[in-house]
């Protein structure tokens, strides 16, 4: 006789995202044992927003707007990749900093994951297109409206992968300020 545990029957939310400074992608997933579903996925559009410190501001606000509304438990989000024009991954790091601001103000432990990692860990290559990406999620998750935009699915493609390397792990730490506090009190200078 198998009892009802609250391991078994836990259940966990997943924010990713795929930052950027034009779309911002979301996404939040709720895992029930071995069963996901796709609560929301969609776009934060920054296109006509001129000013970079206000671009900025808007992602930090809309990723604490989808916590207080959500409150997912862990965050994923697409590390930056390389790219031979500087100005651009600057740009980029800073979105992908202010949106783990936004998760560490809040306490929820967050992991990046590399753009290969997640196409591999969704499609089974490391070098799929966004369409591909977009299609295999389809077919996983049973989605019947797909986004014009791939912000929005790419955010979902990290929600997805971060499910499939079974989440934050707490042992190993969570990369959050509290626990590193917590583990290293001798580097606080008062």
């Amino acid at each position: 006789m198998i009892i009802n545990s609250p391991t078994l029957l836990s259940n966990k939310l997943i924010l990713g995202i795929d930052p950027g400074t034009t779309v911002m992608g979301y996404a939040l997933i709720e895992v029930t044992g071995s069963k996901v579903q796709v609560l929301v996925y969609d776009t934060i559009n920054l296109k006509r927003v001129t000013n970079h410190a206000v671009k900025l501001k808007r992602i930090y606000d809309g990723t604490i707007q989808l916590i207080n509304e959500y409150l997912p438990d862990e965050m994923a989000i697409e590390a930056q990749f390389y790219s031979n024009n500087v100005q651009s991954m600057l740009k980029l790091g800073r979105a992908q900093g202010v949106a783990i601001a936004a998760a560490l103000s809040r306490d929820i432990p967050y992991v990046e994951y590399a753009p290969k990692r997640i196409k591999q860990s969704i499609t089974g290559n490391g070098n799929a297109s966004k369409e591909q990406v977009a299609h295999m999620l389809g077919q996983i998750l049973k989605l019947t409206d797909v986004p014009k935009l791939f912000d929005a699915t790419d955010a979902l493609a990290v929600a997805l992968c971060h499910h499939y390397q079974k989440g934050v792990n707490t042992q190993a730490g969570t990369k959050s300020w509290k626990s590193f506090l917590s583990d290293n009190p001798g580097r606080i200078k008062g």
